[in-house]
């Protein structure tokens, strides 16, 4: 397995909308697993396909404690929502940056799963936000679109400066928050 580069906002490759899965094969298995690794390295609960400048409708998820709920959505459509919540939600494309953003609380969603085959389920709490906010890069939208501009140009600025410091070797200049 290998660990992939995540892209950072404002990178224009993470507004490119992904592509449907023509075929669930022994390669997409392969870039599941290496998302999987991804992921897990940088301590996130979700990672999309186009993150890792892959543009095709794949996205995984890991919201339990100790890593042991991995999921699989191959070409996901949410079917339905349902409710209403506020919480703070962060991107590893966007690090060391939270902030509020309205969900649905529930949702029903139809994919495939790594072995190609099609399933639904309905999700809530943590994991429906997750999948929503992951489905949201596949069509290319990020969590600071939530945002008000002000916002949005702020974490803007601070990522470029601090994107610069690391090129100077600097990093360490600037506080960062791990990313989830």
């Amino acid at each position: 397995m290998t660990c992939l580069t995540i892209l950072e906002y404002p990178d224009p490759r993470l507004r490119t909308r992904a592509v449907p899965v023509t075929a669930v094969d022994a390669p997409l298995r392969d870039l599941i697993d290496d998302m999987f690794e991804t992921m897990y390295a940088a301590k996130g609960i979700g990672l999309a396909a186009t993150q890792v400048n892959v543009h095709r409708r794949l996205l995984v998820t890991d919201v339990s404690e100790g890593h042991t709920d991995p999921r699989v959505f191959i070409n996901p459509d949410i079917l339905t929502q349902d409710g209403k919540a506020i919480g703070q939600e962060g991107c590893l494309s966007v690090p060391g940056y939270f902030d509020d953003v309205e969900r649905a609380e529930r949702i029903r969603v139809r994919a495939l799963d790594r072995d190609g085959k099609p399933f639904e389920a309905e999700l809530e709490g943590l994991l429906a936000v997750c999948v929503q906010h992951e489905i949201d890069h596949l069509d290319g939208k990020l969590f600071v679109d939530y945002l008000s501009d002000l916002k949005r140009q702020r974490v803007r600025t601070k990522i470029e400066k601090e994107r610069r410091l690391r090129a100077e070797g600097r990093a360490g200049e600037t506080s960062r928050a791990p990313a989830i």
